[in-house]
């Protein structure tokens, strides 16, 4: 025990300080964080949305859409399937079924036979073949019913949420906001936590907008109080295009030329007489098509339509061939770029309705704060003064790396980016306590051994030696309870079980290696004959 090798005990100095180092920022003002040397750490600890206050809003997806546009688009794909099959049919919804009615009834094996073929198996992989997502019987008047299966549902519904979740991220990424919780909570539901942001009505506009863009030709010759003529649909202008004198209405093809899954940018532009546009380019298979499409309707105008409504209706002066161009309109700067942030980030698939929403302000995060503080150096002189009245010199040194603990704990958060809330600090405020406990059952047992007749420089060595076991037994086993709540629990029992583990594991450290090196380097110069301890 007291012959520790010069490596090692570089090692842990090196460790110590380096832990030190990244822990410095967090105690910087932000004035002189910029004076910090460019070279070392600036990241600082990501401060939680009961902290720094910040928008909590709850979300739910409206999964009965993503069962309707299964359906129509079910419907299509076995009514072309049927049609090329030579079966003469009519299809309508009804109780959400799909309802087949075959001209010719002695056609119905055949057609049974062509809807097996449409049939999709969710969810597959090397280990399962998956579940259909569809199933089908003949009724008594021979009609075929198709209903899409419920276990296809919960598998489409998972994929949606997790869709829905990573559009979110990347529109909030996008507007410049740092570490927001974004996760899923229940059932069909999505948890928003966005800290430092302060306009829940921005946030609700930008991540609940649904943003399906579409490209669709206008039939011209259709006025506004026309009948629409079959394959086409009206669909309304836009309010801020209104006003400039345009139609409240635009007859469009159903047929949509592209979508927004082709765009791969999109954002703030200014055309040639610098009012702000939404510029965008589309990917190659999407270049391609805009081009063609565009060859071939010169002087024609097209519809470009966001979540049902047309934000832009220009004419094809001549063919787009670059893969590029703008979208024109009545924009402000800052709507041109939420609309380029929303086309960025892609669709939602589903529509997200709000369910519960709660702004925290910045003062209750400072009174947080301020308490977190003062439980905290209120445990911390606590320990101290008991540590060091119980055990003398020796209480010291482990105060000393109870110290160096407490920094490697927030250099360590701030270099993983962890997000510290209130739980957070209940979890270094515990670890504080629980810190001594390594040191004070070694100390504990150099004590036995003293009793027990061995001499100091004896009694020190087989007190570490024995300790060891049982001080990795106690942490191991609150490491595990640890991860449990960090696997299974929330938001913020997740906050409180990863300061929980990193103090566990830079406790282990501090007691069994540094303080164990500052003793033996004392032990090994000074040759004690008695210990105050």
């Amino acid at each position: 025990m007291l012959n520790f090798p010069r490596w090692k005990m570089i090692l842990i100095s090196l460790v110590s300080l380096i832990g030190i180092i990244m822990a410095v920022p967090n105690f910087l003002t932000e004035d002189q964080l910029k004076n910090y040397p460019d070279f070392l750490p600036h990241k600082k600890v990501t401060l939680g949305l009961d902290l720094q206050g910040g928008v909590h809003l709850l979300m739910e997806v409206d999964l009965t859409e993503v069962r309707k546009e299964k359906l129509e688009s079910k419907r299509g794909d076995i009514r072309d399937a049927l049609r090329l099959a030579k079966i003469v049919l009519r299809s309508s919804f009804r109780n959400n079924s799909i309802h087949i009615n075959l001209t010719d009834k002695s056609q119905t094996e055949l057609a049974l036979e062509v809807i097996r073929d449409t049939v999709e198996m969710l969810g597959s992989s090397l280990t399962g073949s998956g579940v259909p997502d569809i199933e089908y019987e003949v009724v008594d008047n021979g009609t075929i019913v198709v209903n899409l299966t419920e276990e296809g549902l919960v598998l489409r519904g998972n994929d949606v949420i997790t869709q829905s979740i990573e559009v979110i991220r990347r529109r909030i990424d996008g507007m410049g906001t740092t570490e927001p919780t974004i996760q899923k909570q229940g059932v069909g539901r999505i948890l928003v936590q966005v800290p430092g942001f302060d306009d829940p009505q921005k946030l609700k506009k930008i991540i609940g907008k649904t943003a399906k863009l579409s490209f669709q030709l206008v039939n011209s010759s259709v006025g506004v109080g026309d009948r629409v003529p079959p394959g086409y649909q009206r669909f309304p202008m836009a309010e801020s295009e209104r006003r400039t004198g345009l139609p409240p209405s635009v007859v469009a093809s159903k047929r949509k030329i592209l979508t927004g899954e082709n765009l791969v940018d999109a954002g703030l532009g200014y055309d040639q007489d610098n009012r702000p546009v939404v510029s965008f380019r589309f990917d190659r298979v999407g270049g391609k098509k805009f081009a063609d499409v565009t060859r071939k309707n010169v002087n024609r105008q097209f519809a470009i339509i966001l979540d049902g409504v047309v934000i832009s209706a220009p004419n094809i002066q001549s063919p787009i061939l670059g893969g590029s161009g703008i979208i024109t309109g009545n924009f402000t700067v800052e709507s041109a770029s939420e609309l380029g942030l929303l086309l960025r980030a892609g669709a939602l698939p589903a529509r997200l309705t709000v369910v519960e929403e709660r702004t925290v302000g910045p003062d209750l995060g400072s009174d947080n704060i301020e308490a977190g503080k003062i439980a905290a150096i209120i445990g911390l002189l606590a320990v101290m003064v008991y540590i060091v009245l119980s055990y003398g010199m020796f209480g010291m040194v482990a105060n000393f790396a109870l110290m160096i603990n407490i920094g490697m704990i927030f250099g360590l958060l701030s270099t993983l980016g962890a997000t510290l809330t209130m739980p957070g600090v209940a979890g270094i405020v515990l670890t504080v306590g629980m810190a001594v406990d390594a040191n004070v059952l070694i100390f504990e047992r150099v004590r036995e051994e003293l009793r027990s007749g061995k001499k100091a420089l004896s009694a020190l060595s087989a007190g570490y030696d024995k300790a060891f076991g049982t001080i990795v037994d106690a942490n191991v086993t609150t490491f595990i309870a640890a991860v449990i709540l960090f696997q299974f629990g929330s938001g913020p029992i997740k906050g409180f079980a990863v300061t929980l583990a990193i103090g566990i594991a830079t406790s282990m450290f501090t007691a069994v290696s540094l303080s164990r090196m500052i003793i033996s380097i004392w032990a090994v110069r000074k040759r004690p004959t008695t210990l105050k301890i």
